[in-house]
Order: structure tokens, then sequence, then C-alpha cells
């Protein structure tokens, strides 16, 4: 048998960086972009428990709800160009979403696609039937087992990394940690071992760098006047041009907009990064403190110097569970004295809740344009606005409580200040998550594949 030709280089694509992302960068990627991948990395800690919420509902729902435009859209080019795809977008059902994929590929005239579904990320039973404790508030799982809606575990790159080696062009996952969804593809081009802490360090920046898509292309981070981007609405997603060291440079497509620079590659490379020594993932500690970021060229940002260390024994499992509800209601009031007319509608709700023994947990009560952010401290730091938004949300035990907290702020109209209008009201129901640590041998990922 003839081995399998290394790439010098692989090029990953960022196709979404959360659940409602824009298409339009994505299919730009496929079209132009020269890819080896394109990833779509849809999938948060609630996401996935509205998904298995979703499921328990329908059994062939649970995926992604853009799922199908998602493929819709691109597939044709990816097909066209050779671009494998890799996404979460399985959330709490990958086995339908491969099927979806698969009715899709079909209707659009495609044959011999191979599909590949990962499963394994859900944990519930072990979680219910072990002795585990909250990471976070140190609660015991047996306090809330009634209330637990899922648990899944972050898996790493391993079973996509399967799958791709059994020559899958599709691979729909559920819960896996972000950065192994870029960590994947490169261990299988360039064949690094699953111990090659250093490689799979500079695969976890690489994931990381790419995860939140137009982040890195100046999305979160434009500032008129301090941090200016251009053509933010047709904001191009960015690319990775990955080396088999590790390094990356990233990009994007020519005349796309927005723009790589160090200062975004920096502010991405530190989002939501705690320890930037120990950034804990399921296939390796990361070490970022090494990390060189240099600007090449415009629109070209080069970046290495990545470490990592051996994983660790546990893998991190996010546990949603019901946390009650939440009734909100907002009104607007403008012109002069709309400040104190707010503040006098803000009054008579909390008044009209204790009166009417309305049972909340938890009450915010603010002005949005005044204190809603920063709290009173900040008040009259300005001139007095023109017009402000009243708005009152208060955590319930039950649906009912709820409702008469917006309901009390609808009441408002005639029974409050002078002039208010535009009132809004809703109930929803608390999703909460917290985490628990589950011994990585109790986790078996697998995979299955579907063919067009």
């Amino acid at each position: 048998m003839t081995a399998k030709k290394r790439r010098d280089i692989v090029r990953l694509g960022a196709g979404a960086g959360y659940s409602g992302d824009r298409i339009e960068p994505a299919v730009e990627l496929a079209e132009y972009g020269k890819l080896d991948y394109l990833v779509f990395e849809c999938l948060a800690e609630r996401t996935i428990a509205l998904a298995q919420q979703a499921r328990r509902q329908h059994q062939d729902r649970g995926y992604d709800p853009l799922l199908e435009a998602r493929m819709r859209a691109v597939l044709p080019a990816a097909r066209r160009n050779g671009v494998r795809i890799i996404s979460n977008m399985g959330a709490a059902n990958p086995i339908a979403a491969a099927r979806k994929t698969v009715q899709i590929a079909r209707e659009l005239g495609m044959q011999g696609l191979k599909i590949a579904a990962v499963s394994g990320d859900d944990v519930l039973d072990a979680v219910l039937q072990g002795d585990f404790h909250f990471e976070e508030s140190g609660e015991p799982i047996a306090s809330i087992r009634e209330r637990i809606v899922s648990a899944n575990a972050y898996l790493g790159a391993a079973p996509i990394v399967a799958a791709l080696d059994a020559q899958a062009d599709i691979v729909l996952t559920g819960r896996v940690a972000d950065p192994a969804l870029f960590a994947a593809p490169l261990m299988h081009e360039f064949g690094w071992a699953f111990d090659d802490w250093q490689r799979l360090g500079a695969a976890t920046v690489v994931g990381h760098l790419l995860e939140c898509a137009g982040q890195i292309t100046g999305g979160y981070f434009a500032d008129p006047g301090y941090k200016d981007v251009p053509a933010l609405a047709r904001l191009g997603f960015p690319i990775g041009e990955v080396s088999a060291d590790g390094t990356v440079v990233i990009t994007k497509v020519a005349g796309a907009g927005g723009r790589v620079t160090e200062a975004t590659c920096k502010e991405q490379l530190l989002y939501e990064i705690h320890d930037p020594q120990r950034y804990l993932q399921p296939d390796v500690v990361a070490d970022f403190t090494g990390v060189r970021v240099a600007e090449v060229a415009p629109d070209r940002v080069r970046i290495d110097g990545a470490r990592g260390q051996p994983s660790t024994a546990t893998l991190k499992v996010s546990v949603a569970y019901r946390d009650g509800y939440i009734g909100e209601g907002q009104i607007s009031y403008g012109g002069p004295g709309a400040v104190a007319r707010g503040r006098l509608a803000l009054d008579i709700v909390r008044e009209r809740l204790g009166a009417t023994h309305v049972d909340v947990r938890e009450l915010r009560a603010e002005l949005i344009g005044v204190d809603a952010l920063y709290g009173a401290s900040r008040d009259g730091a300005r001139g007095e606005p023109y017009e402000v938004r009243v708005r009152v949300a208060g955590r319930t035990t039950s649906h009912d409580e709820a409702q008469r907290v917006a309901n009390e702020v609808e009441t408002l109209y005639t029974n409050g200040p002078a002039g208010g209008g535009g009132a809004s009201r809703s109930v929803r129901e608390v999703i909460a998550v917290q985490s628990v640590l589950l011994p990585r041998e109790v986790v078996q990922p697998t995979f299955e594949i579907m063919e067009v």
C-alpha cells in the first residue's frame, strides 16, 4: 500500500462562530478560500441543552436549526472544490443530523459522499448514577437530580480523526471541545500523534484563534475612531494556513470585508482564557505564554510558539438543569422628565410586586441607557437622556409567578406615569449550566458513516 502523501500546508476555514451566525461568509470560503477543510463551530452550553429538549419532543430533531440552510448553501461549492466539512451542528442528535445531510446531498444530485456522525458525548446516565458534585458551587448532583436536562462531555479530536481516516467527507459531532474541531484535520493530515503535546498545544491555539469566526477578522473588535474595521456588513470569515510544525498564518479571502491584524489576533488569542499557561482541553493542556504574533503582510498574521503538556485524567461535562423562570416587562418614556418618570415607574412595580405577594427570588429593575449596565454610580455622568426604557425582570420558581412580574410592567400603560409606550412582556424558562469532571475512561466516543 502506498503511504499517504502529507500536505505541506493545510488550509482551514471557519464557517461559523455560533449557532445563528451568518451563512454567506461560509459560502465565500467554500467557493474562493482554496480550503482543505471548512469548520462550523455552532455549539454552546445552553445551546445543547435546548437541543436535548427538542430531541425529547421529536426523535428526529435536536441538531442545529440552521444545519439544513448551511448545508444547502455550502455543499455545492465544497463538493466542487474538494472541501471537507467538520461541524458540531449535530448538537444533541448527530445521527439525525447526518441523515438529514444525506437527504440534502441526494436532493442536490450529489453522489459518493461519506458523512460521519460522532456520538458518545451524551453521558447523562453516567452522571446520574455517580456521586458527583458541581465544580462551581460544590452542590451535589443528587440535590437537583429531577431537574437535570442533559449532561454532555467535551470530547477531543480522536473520533473526528478516526472518521477522517475512514475517508469521511463530512463529520458531524455533538459536544466536542471547540479547538478539537480544528485540531482533528491537522492531526489527520500531518500524522501528529496523540501524545505529541507540543504540536497539540499549537493545534489548540489554531483552533482557539479560528473558533469564533468573524471575531478575528474584526467582528467584536471594531470601535469607531479607535479600532476601525472596513466593510463589517460583508465581514469575511478567517482562514488558517497551518504548517506541519504548528505555525499558522491567519488571513481571509481577498476583497472580503474586515481585517486581520496583530491586534485582532491578540484579542482573540486571549478571549475567554482564564490561565494562558494551562488552557485545559480534552487532548492537551495548552500553554499560550510563549505564543508570538507578527503581521507579515496586509491581512496576514503569523502565530507560533505554542506549547503543550499531557492531558488530564478527567473530562469536563456540562450539566444543564431547569432553574425556574424569568418574567420580564419593558416600557419606554421620552421627552422632558423621562428619567424621573422612568424611576417612578420602577418604584411602582417594586411596590406592586410586594403588595401582591409575587414570589420573586431575584429582581432587576433598571433604566436602559441610564443604569442598566454600570449601575447607579454612572448616573449623571453625562447629560440627562431624552428617552429611557424601563426594564423589570424577576426570577421565580413558576411560570405563573413570572407572568405576574411581566404583567405589572404592562399595567403601567394606564396606571403609571404619563407617556409610557412600546410595552413588551415575556416569560422564559431558565436553563442553568454547571460542570462536573468525569473520569476519561467512562466516555467512549464512536462514529458511524452514512453514504450518499
